[in-house]
This record gives C-alpha cells, sequence and structure tokens, in this order.
C-alpha cells in the first residue's frame, strides 16, 4: 500500500498564492527590464556601428594636436581617418604580437617624430622571419591611417614585459616609457596599407551585435511566466468554485 500523494485538487492556502504571485511578479519585471536594456543596447550598437562607418569611408583629416589629447574617448574618435607627417624613429620600433589573416607574426609600431609630438604608428603586418628585414624609411613622411585607441596591460592572456621587450597589445604609455619618449599622443594610428612590409591596412573593424536575439529570449521568457502565472490563477479559482 502506497502513501497517497499531494492532493493537487485543493486549493492553496491565500499566504502561499500571495507568495508565488509576489514572485512571479517580480520575475517578469526582471524579465522584462532585461528585455527593455538589451532594446537600448541595440539601438546604440546600430549607432555605433553607423558612426564608425561613417569614420572609416570619410576623408582624413589631420592627427589631433596636443591640444586635443586630453579629450580624445573611444566613442567618439576611435577609427577615425587621420593624417600626419613625420620622420620615423626606426631604432625605437616595437614589435607587438599578432595574429591576421597573414598568419602569425608581429605589429610593427614605429614613432612618427612631428612638430607637435610622437605618434606611434602601426605601419602593419611582418611575420617572423620578416622582422628584421622590413622596410626603415627615412626622411619625411606622411602617414594615413586610423586613429586606434591604446590597448593597455597586454593580450592574448599574456601581459606585456617591457623590460624584456616582449610585448602582446599596443599599450601607448608603456611603449613610451620603454622607449624614452615625451610628449606623445595617448592612441596610436593603424597605417594604411602600402607598398612591401610591413603591410598595412589590416585593421578589424567588428562589432558582435546580438541584442537583438537577447531581446527577444528575455521577452520569451516573460511571456512564458506570464502564461504560468494565468495557468496556475485559472487552475486554483477553478478549484475554488468547486
Amino acid at each position: 500500500m502506497t502513501e497517497a500523494g499531494p492532493d493537487h485538487r485543493r486549493p492553496r492556502s491565500r499566504l502561499t498564492l500571495a507568495i508565488l504571485a509576489l514572485l512571479a511578479v517580480a520575475g517578469i519585471a526582471a524579465l522584462l527590464a532585461l528585455g527593455t536594456w538589451q532594446v537600448h543596447r541595440l539601438a546604440w550598437k546600430t549607432d555605433l556601428i553607423a558612426r564608425v562607418d561613417q569614420r572609416v569611408h570619410a576623408m582624413p583629416t589631420p592627427a589631433p594636436g596636443p591640444s586635443d589629447w586630453a579629450g580624445i574617448t573611444r566613442d567618439k574618435d576611435e577609427y577615425r581617418r587621420v593624417t600626419v607627417s613625420g620622420e620615423f624613429l626606426n631604432d625605437q620600433a616595437v614589435l607587438t604580437q599578432a595574429v591576421t589573416d597573414l598568419g602569425g607574426g608581429f605589429w610593427v609600431i614605429t614613432p612618427l617624430r612631428t612638430d607637435d609630438g610622437i605618434y606611434l604608428i602601426n605601419r602593419g603586418f611582418v611575420l617572423p622571419d620578416e622582422r628584421t628585414t622590413y622596410s626603415r624609411p627615412a626622411g619625411p613622411q606622411t602617414i594615413t591611417g586610423l586613429l586606434r585607441m591604446t590597448e593597455p596591460g597586454g593580450g592574448f592572456l599574456r601581459s606585456n614585459k617591457p623590460d624584456e621587450d616582449r610585448w602582446y597589445s599596443r599599450d601607448v604609455a608603456a611603449i613610451a616609457a620603454t622607449r624614452g619618449l615625451d610628449d606623445v599622443a595617448p592612441f596610436f594610428i593603424d597605417a594604411d596599407r602600402g607598398e612591401g612590409t610591413p603591410v598595412g591596412g589590416l585593421t578589424i573593424i567588428a562589432f558582435p551585435n546580438k541584442h537583438l536575439g537577447y531581446a527577444i529570449t528575455w521577452f520569451a521568457l516573460a511571456l512564458g511566466l506570464i502564461a504560468a502565472t494565468i495557468f496556475v490563477g485559472v487552475h486554483e479559482w477553478r478549484l475554488r468554485r468547486r
């Protein structure tokens, strides 16, 4: 003889129903809030992609000078097409680890001395066997490329080691300090593609935009919880009418 299970034909107590109702309302509100937040994120990301696309394809403008450096921000300035003229300090170049469509190798980061100060130029990519044979142009140079924000700390799950001259990210401040450079712009410039090596113009501009899918998921969960709450409410109402 087995023990009888709970009688699902008996209505729950008012206290139990009140607690379940509060939990349901809280859950629905949280899910709707998450969905709404993703909708706002979708609008922000869509606007960001449009603004960056406009910057990338715009005519280049002079790179920001020292008076503007403090106001440079990622949202407002990154991927602007800029141009700058000066002379490379080839003996102060830094190689930072890179993985590109061309394979694994290094970015060649070379300081460019100008009348306004020093700009770090990512001249492009070289393979490991090209790290000592890439071109080192002398004399006045004019560089056109994309303004990029500094990458402090490191990359590839590895920290930069300035004392060993091992670099895994393009950390402007650390590179400037290691090379003893003053008056350095707080950003670097990804140079456009030219002839030979380093190979420029390899900037990847990609912004994952999954916010619509996330919003649909949260709203669907909210709808499911609403349906479950209604089902339980109708079930309890029918039990109490018997």
